[in-house]
Protein backbone atom coordinates (compact mmCIF):
# COMPACT_ATOMS: atom_id res chain seq x y z
CA UNK A 1 0.00 0.00 0.00
CA UNK A 2 1.24 3.34 -0.89
CA UNK A 3 2.03 5.81 1.84
CA UNK A 4 -0.18 8.53 0.73
CA UNK A 5 -3.09 5.90 0.49
CA UNK A 6 -2.33 4.12 3.55
CA UNK A 7 -2.05 7.64 5.45
CA UNK A 8 -5.99 8.56 3.61
CA UNK A 9 -6.74 5.07 4.65
CA UNK A 10 -6.31 6.34 8.12
CA UNK A 11 -7.98 9.92 8.10
CA UNK A 12 -11.29 7.97 6.21
CA UNK A 13 -11.62 5.28 9.02
CA UNK A 14 -15.24 5.52 8.98
CA UNK A 15 -15.59 4.53 5.33
CA UNK A 16 -13.28 2.00 4.71
CA UNK A 17 -13.82 -0.02 7.75
CA UNK A 18 -17.46 -0.02 7.58
CA UNK A 19 -18.19 -2.82 5.77
CA UNK A 20 -15.24 -4.63 7.16
CA UNK A 21 -16.03 -4.37 10.49
CA UNK A 22 -19.67 -5.02 10.19
CA UNK A 23 -19.10 -8.44 8.37
CA UNK A 24 -15.70 -10.39 9.23
CA UNK A 25 -14.29 -8.55 11.68
CA UNK A 26 -17.44 -7.82 14.25
CA UNK A 27 -18.46 -11.62 13.97
CA UNK A 28 -14.62 -12.38 14.51
CA UNK A 29 -14.08 -9.76 17.58
CA UNK A 30 -17.60 -11.67 19.12
CA UNK A 31 -16.78 -15.05 18.50
CA UNK A 32 -13.29 -14.31 20.10
CA UNK A 33 -14.07 -12.05 23.22
CA UNK A 34 -17.93 -12.79 23.76
CA UNK A 35 -18.19 -15.40 26.81
CA UNK A 36 -15.07 -13.70 28.30
CA UNK A 37 -16.65 -12.86 32.08
CA UNK A 38 -19.48 -14.21 34.04
CA UNK A 39 -21.75 -12.10 36.98
CA UNK A 40 -23.85 -13.15 39.68
CA UNK A 41 -27.35 -12.50 38.25
CA UNK A 42 -29.82 -14.55 40.88
CA UNK A 43 -30.46 -16.82 43.46
CA UNK A 44 -33.08 -20.01 42.72
CA UNK A 45 -33.77 -22.60 44.26
CA UNK A 46 -31.69 -25.92 43.84
CA UNK A 47 -32.12 -28.24 41.32
CA UNK A 48 -30.73 -31.85 41.09
CA UNK A 49 -27.26 -31.58 38.64
CA UNK A 50 -27.00 -28.35 39.84
CA UNK A 51 -23.26 -27.66 40.53
CA UNK A 52 -22.96 -28.04 44.74
CA UNK A 53 -20.12 -25.48 44.91
CA UNK A 54 -22.48 -22.93 43.79
CA UNK A 55 -24.84 -22.99 46.79
CA UNK A 56 -25.05 -20.24 48.54
CA UNK A 57 -25.46 -20.98 52.39
CA UNK A 58 -27.16 -18.03 53.47
CA UNK A 59 -29.58 -18.11 51.61
CA UNK A 60 -30.06 -22.11 51.77
CA UNK A 61 -29.88 -21.56 55.42
CA UNK A 62 -32.92 -18.78 55.74
CA UNK A 63 -34.75 -20.51 53.49
CA UNK A 64 -34.08 -23.62 55.19
CA UNK A 65 -33.75 -25.64 51.90
CA UNK A 66 -30.83 -25.42 49.45
CA UNK A 67 -30.35 -22.41 46.88
CA UNK A 68 -27.70 -21.80 44.16
CA UNK A 69 -26.01 -18.96 42.76
CA UNK A 70 -27.47 -18.40 39.20
CA UNK A 71 -24.33 -16.44 37.02
CA UNK A 72 -24.67 -15.10 33.45
CA UNK A 73 -22.31 -14.09 30.77
CA UNK A 74 -21.17 -11.13 31.37
CA UNK A 75 -22.21 -8.72 27.90
CA UNK A 76 -20.23 -6.19 28.04
CA UNK A 77 -16.38 -5.70 28.02
CA UNK A 78 -14.13 -3.17 28.29
CA UNK A 79 -10.90 -2.68 25.53
CA UNK A 80 -8.00 -0.63 26.43
CA UNK A 81 -5.56 0.08 24.22
CA UNK A 82 -1.74 1.48 25.38
CA UNK A 83 -0.34 3.17 22.58
CA UNK A 84 3.45 3.84 21.85
CA UNK A 85 3.43 7.26 20.77
CA UNK A 86 7.44 7.45 21.62
CA UNK A 87 9.86 9.08 18.35
CA UNK A 88 10.51 5.68 17.20
CA UNK A 89 7.23 5.32 15.39
CA UNK A 90 7.50 7.90 13.32
CA UNK A 91 9.78 5.90 10.91
CA UNK A 92 8.40 3.41 8.75
CA UNK A 93 9.52 2.75 4.68
CA UNK A 94 5.93 2.35 3.62
CA UNK A 95 4.14 4.41 5.92
CA UNK A 96 5.16 5.31 9.73
CA UNK A 97 4.37 2.91 12.68
CA UNK A 98 2.56 5.84 14.43
CA UNK A 99 0.02 5.85 11.15
CA UNK A 100 0.03 1.71 11.65
CA UNK A 101 -1.14 2.34 15.61
CA UNK A 102 -3.89 4.53 14.15
CA UNK A 103 -5.45 2.62 11.83
CA UNK A 104 -5.38 -0.90 13.79
CA UNK A 105 -6.53 1.20 16.92
CA UNK A 106 -9.11 2.24 14.79
CA UNK A 107 -10.03 -0.77 13.53
CA UNK A 108 -10.46 -2.06 17.29
CA UNK A 109 -12.43 0.82 18.33
CA UNK A 110 -15.33 0.65 15.58
CA UNK A 111 -15.00 -3.23 16.56
CA UNK A 112 -15.96 -2.34 19.95
CA UNK A 113 -18.87 0.17 19.49
CA UNK A 114 -20.45 -2.44 16.97
CA UNK A 115 -20.57 -4.75 20.02
CA UNK A 116 -21.47 -1.97 22.31
CA UNK A 117 -18.54 -2.30 24.64
CA UNK A 118 -16.66 0.33 26.00
CA UNK A 119 -13.15 1.35 25.05
CA UNK A 120 -10.44 3.46 26.18
CA UNK A 121 -6.91 4.15 25.63
CA UNK A 122 -3.45 5.13 27.15
CA UNK A 123 -0.64 7.10 25.62
CA UNK A 124 2.73 7.08 26.27
CA UNK A 125 6.41 7.92 25.39
CA UNK A 126 8.83 8.23 28.31
CA UNK A 127 5.63 9.39 30.35
CA UNK A 128 2.33 8.84 30.12
CA UNK A 129 0.70 11.31 27.46
CA UNK A 130 -2.52 11.24 28.19
CA UNK A 131 -5.32 8.59 29.22
CA UNK A 132 -8.80 8.41 27.71
CA UNK A 133 -11.48 6.67 30.34
CA UNK A 134 -13.54 3.72 28.69
CA UNK A 135 -16.58 4.55 27.20
CA UNK A 136 -18.76 3.61 24.53
CA UNK A 137 -20.76 5.35 21.40
CA UNK A 138 -19.37 6.32 17.99
CA UNK A 139 -17.96 9.64 19.30
CA UNK A 140 -15.99 8.65 21.68
CA UNK A 141 -14.23 6.15 19.11
CA UNK A 142 -13.72 9.05 16.78
CA UNK A 143 -12.20 11.10 19.35
CA UNK A 144 -9.95 8.37 20.85
CA UNK A 145 -8.34 7.81 17.20
CA UNK A 146 -8.23 11.60 16.16
CA UNK A 147 -6.61 12.05 19.66
CA UNK A 148 -3.92 9.45 18.46
CA UNK A 149 -3.79 10.79 14.78
CA UNK A 150 -3.32 14.22 16.61
CA UNK A 151 -1.36 13.94 19.89
CA UNK A 152 1.95 15.49 19.53
CA UNK A 153 4.00 13.83 22.35
CA UNK A 154 6.28 15.89 24.85
CA UNK A 155 8.03 12.92 25.74
CA UNK A 156 10.52 11.31 23.16
CA UNK A 157 11.39 8.32 24.66
CA UNK A 158 9.64 4.77 25.74
CA UNK A 159 9.05 4.05 29.13
CA UNK A 160 6.83 0.62 28.63
CA UNK A 161 7.02 -0.53 32.26
CA UNK A 162 5.65 2.41 33.12
CA UNK A 163 2.31 2.34 30.68
CA UNK A 164 1.90 -1.35 31.68
CA UNK A 165 2.17 -0.30 35.79
CA UNK A 166 -0.52 2.58 34.76
CA UNK A 167 -2.77 0.47 32.64
CA UNK A 168 -2.70 -2.32 35.43
CA UNK A 169 -3.85 0.61 37.91
CA UNK A 170 -6.15 2.05 35.81
CA UNK A 171 -8.39 -1.53 34.25
CA UNK A 172 -10.43 -1.86 37.60
CA UNK A 173 -12.54 -4.75 36.43
CA UNK A 174 -11.06 -7.64 33.84
CA UNK A 175 -10.68 -6.70 30.67
CA UNK A 176 -8.61 -7.18 27.29
CA UNK A 177 -5.78 -5.01 26.84
CA UNK A 178 -3.94 -4.04 23.79
CA UNK A 179 -0.43 -2.96 23.92
CA UNK A 180 0.77 -0.95 20.03
CA UNK A 181 4.13 -1.01 19.95
CA UNK A 182 7.89 -1.37 18.47
CA UNK A 183 8.85 -2.85 21.45
CA UNK A 184 12.51 -1.64 21.01
CA UNK A 185 12.49 -1.52 25.14
CA UNK A 186 14.06 -3.16 27.52
CA UNK A 187 11.83 -5.94 28.54
CA UNK A 188 8.93 -5.42 31.50
CA UNK A 189 8.21 -9.24 32.30
CA UNK A 190 7.26 -8.34 35.90
CA UNK A 191 5.05 -5.88 34.61
CA UNK A 192 3.94 -7.89 31.81
CA UNK A 193 3.39 -10.66 33.62
CA UNK A 194 0.78 -9.21 36.54
CA UNK A 195 -1.02 -7.35 33.45
CA UNK A 196 -1.27 -10.89 32.20
CA UNK A 197 -3.01 -12.65 35.48
CA UNK A 198 -5.70 -9.93 35.56
CA UNK A 199 -6.75 -9.66 31.80
CA UNK A 200 -6.27 -10.62 28.60
CA UNK A 201 -3.51 -9.17 26.76
CA UNK A 202 -2.51 -8.43 23.18
CA UNK A 203 0.68 -7.66 22.46
CA UNK A 204 0.70 -5.95 18.76
CA UNK A 205 3.75 -5.53 17.92
CA UNK A 206 4.44 -3.03 15.29
CA UNK A 207 7.17 -3.62 12.59
CA UNK A 208 9.16 -2.51 9.01
CA UNK A 209 10.81 -3.94 6.65
CA UNK A 210 14.26 -1.77 7.88
CA UNK A 211 13.93 -3.45 10.86
CA UNK A 212 15.07 -6.90 9.94
CA UNK A 213 16.73 -5.67 6.72
CA UNK A 214 19.21 -2.64 6.62
CA UNK A 215 19.78 -1.69 3.03
CA UNK A 216 23.01 -1.99 0.92
CA UNK A 217 24.01 0.82 1.40
CA UNK A 218 27.58 3.01 1.98
CA UNK A 219 28.45 4.97 5.01
CA UNK A 220 25.36 6.56 7.00
CA UNK A 221 24.85 8.45 9.80
CA UNK A 222 21.94 6.99 11.84
CA UNK A 223 20.34 9.21 14.61
CA UNK A 224 18.32 7.69 17.09
CA UNK A 225 14.99 9.61 17.40
CA UNK A 226 14.62 9.02 21.04
CA UNK A 227 18.21 9.64 22.61
CA UNK A 228 20.11 11.92 19.73
CA UNK A 229 23.02 9.56 19.37
CA UNK A 230 24.41 8.76 16.03
CA UNK A 231 25.73 5.32 14.83
CA UNK A 232 27.87 5.62 11.78
CA UNK A 233 26.24 2.10 9.87
CA UNK A 234 28.44 0.63 7.35
CA UNK A 235 25.68 -0.50 4.85
CA UNK A 236 28.10 -1.60 2.13
CA UNK A 237 29.01 -4.25 4.48
CA UNK A 238 27.91 -7.47 4.64
CA UNK A 239 29.23 -8.32 7.72
CA UNK A 240 27.31 -5.16 9.47
CA UNK A 241 23.79 -6.03 7.57
CA UNK A 242 24.08 -9.78 8.95
CA UNK A 243 25.29 -8.41 12.26
CA UNK A 244 21.91 -6.06 12.05
CA UNK A 245 19.96 -8.30 11.00
CA UNK A 246 20.60 -10.93 13.70
CA UNK A 247 20.71 -8.36 16.61
CA UNK A 248 17.08 -7.64 15.85
CA UNK A 249 15.86 -11.02 14.98
CA UNK A 250 16.99 -11.66 18.16
CA UNK A 251 15.23 -9.04 19.84
CA UNK A 252 12.10 -10.06 18.21
CA UNK A 253 12.41 -14.21 19.35
CA UNK A 254 13.02 -12.31 22.77
CA UNK A 255 9.71 -10.98 23.10
CA UNK A 256 8.01 -13.60 21.43
CA UNK A 257 9.52 -16.44 23.92
CA UNK A 258 8.80 -14.04 26.68
CA UNK A 259 5.20 -13.74 25.38
CA UNK A 260 4.25 -17.07 24.93
CA UNK A 261 5.41 -18.11 28.24
CA UNK A 262 2.98 -15.62 30.15
CA UNK A 263 0.16 -16.36 28.17
CA UNK A 264 0.00 -12.92 25.73
CA UNK A 265 -1.16 -12.87 22.16
CA UNK A 266 1.33 -11.41 20.10
CA UNK A 267 -0.28 -9.80 16.93
CA UNK A 268 2.37 -9.00 14.29
CA UNK A 269 1.68 -5.94 12.11
CA UNK A 270 3.88 -4.51 9.16
CA UNK A 271 3.46 -1.12 7.54
CA UNK A 272 4.01 -3.15 4.56
CA UNK A 273 1.43 -5.05 5.10
CA UNK A 274 -2.20 -5.27 5.13
CA UNK A 275 -3.41 -4.22 8.28
CA UNK A 276 -6.92 -5.11 8.38
CA UNK A 277 -6.60 -8.44 6.89
CA UNK A 278 -3.34 -9.53 9.63
CA UNK A 279 -6.06 -8.34 12.21
CA UNK A 280 -9.13 -10.85 11.01
CA UNK A 281 -6.04 -13.33 10.63
CA UNK A 282 -5.43 -13.09 14.12
CA UNK A 283 -8.90 -13.13 15.32
CA UNK A 284 -9.69 -16.50 13.12
CA UNK A 285 -7.16 -18.09 14.74
CA UNK A 286 -7.80 -17.07 18.23
CA UNK A 287 -11.24 -18.14 17.65
CA UNK A 288 -9.94 -21.98 16.07
CA UNK A 289 -8.22 -22.37 19.61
Amino acid sequence: MERKNFFRSVKNLHLVSSKLVEGILTGDYRSVFRGFGIEFDEVREYVYGDDARLIDWNVSSRMSSPYTKVFREERELILSLVVDVSASLSSGSVATKRELASLVAGLLCVAAVQNNDRVGALFFSDRIEKWVPPRKGRKHAARLVHDLLTLTPAGSGSDLPLAVRTALESMKRRGICVILSDFKTPVVWRELTLLARRHDVIAAMLTDPLDLEFPRTGLVELADSESDRVLVARGGSKAFRDAYCAYWSANRLQWEEGFARRGIDLLALDTGGDAAKSLIGFFERRRRR
